[in-house]
């Protein structure tokens, strides 16, 4: 890993980082690189004789990815084509964001996504235009159809419904379903790490992952239950251990980051899912379980994640998936908690060469919700 981290930091050191690229094969090193000619190629490929005649960027929005928005004008062939004023871009501009995005293959992940995936899901989510991960460099673009104005995306502090939240389960149930058990899991159709192998990587290139998240369980004692506060020591080793419990349950294809702050209100009322980097093989118990929590105020979960998890098995069955035993399913949702927690503490205490990835409100209230939750359902005895 090592050897990786210093021959892509000494690719960065040589780039150019402003080269300007004009064809999709090209993938850019910054958003400086980018021409209307490139653009050419990637938005207007599909409409002869449009062409993007123009472009500008708004501010940056910099976190594990560099974001930004390019405004488009065209020619009037890509204007009677009714082509997107606007796209919505993630990058990887600065080393530390390569090296996060590419050693955890989040980048690789996404463009996958995107161009394999996306296009075969019957759920509300974001529309790909490009997608592309350089291997040699780890430079990456994502571009994606704007959602300004179309969609309001959530945080901790939106109001999730019941009918919002059953909405969510929709969702899980129509992604999850999809790819059960399928034969295409793990091969050039589908070519997601499973959910250890992907967590495994990540340990690897965060050495000091495990550390970082006990100081972090440290500094939360105020918004937890004494007694879980009490059995610190035992956190890490039950989190690893729930990773280990992808080895022997059903798989299919899970998004692993279902945070609230990754879901979005569409402005047909539709609940949908973006943030597809760690999209990964695994038990569909850790995207219900993740999303019911940080979704969910304390209270309303207390109330309504019985029914919940009724409605999503009822829903996987009506798709073809066979009805798991209801002891089996609680002691999964159980286990499942424990890395969901992981990667709240790890964001409040980043690891060396991780960006601030959330602001401080966001990270204790949903680390709130997490903690209560590992206590309600007693998940270190799990």
């Amino acid at each position: 890993m090592t050897t990786e981290i210093e021959r892509v930091a000494t690719l960065f050191a040589m780039e150019s980082l402003d080269q300007p690229v004009t064809r999709r094969d090209e993938v850019p090193r910054s958003y400086e690189a980018i021409t209307d000619a490139w653009l050419t190629d990637v938005v207007c490929r599909d409409h002869a004789g449009a062409e993007v005649i123009g472009h500008r960027f708004d501010e940056r929005d910099d976190g594990s990815s560099n974001r930004r928005r390019i405004m488009l004008d065209y020619n009037p062939v890509g204007k009677a084509a009714g082509l997107p004023d606007t796209v919505f871009c993630k990058a990887a501009e600065t080393l530390n964001n390569r090296l996060v995005l590419g050693l955890s293959r989040a980048a690789q992940i996404e463009a996958d996504f995107y161009n394999l995936v996306r296009g075969r899901l019957d759920i509300e989510a974001p529309m790909g235009v490009y997608a592309a991960f350089d291997p040699e460099n780890f430079a990456s673009l994502i571009m994606l159809r704007d959602l300004r104005g179309q969609a309001e995306f959530c945080d901790d502090r939106t109001v999730v419904t019941r009918e919002l939240a059953e909405q969510q389960i929709h969702t899980l149930a129509n992604l999850h379903s999809r790819f059960y058990e399928s034969p295409e899991l793990g091969t050039a159709s589908l070519p997601f790490l499973t959910w250890p192998k992907w967590w495994a990587r990540m340990m690897a290139a965060s050495p000091d992952f495990a550390d970082c998240c006990d100081r972090a369980f440290g500094d939360c004692e105020d918004i937890m239950p004494a007694r879980l506060f009490a059995r610190r020591g035992e956190v890490w080793p039950a989190t690893m251990r729930s990773v280990e419990q992808h080895e022997h349950l059903p798989r299919t294809l899970i998004h692993c980051d279902v945070h609230l702050k990754n879901w979005y209100i569409a402005s047909n009322g539709a609940i949908g899912l973006s943030d597809w980097q760690i999209t990964s093989v695994g038990h569909w118990s850790r995207d219900l379980i993740y999303t019911m929590t940080t979704a969910l105020t304390v209270e309303n979960r207390r109330k309504w994640e019985r029914e919940l998890v009724e409605l999503y098995l009822d829903l996987m069955a009506e798709r073809g998936v066979p009805r798991e035993p209801l002891d089996q399913v609680w002691l999964a949702l159980r286990r499942q908690l424990m890395t969901a927690l992981a990667f709240w503490t790890i964001t409040l205490r980043p690891a060396e060469g991780m960006p601030e990835m959330q602001p401080l409100r966001t990270t204790r209230e949903f680390l709130n919700r997490l903690l209560v939750a590992i206590d309600d359902h007693e998940s270190l005895d799990a």
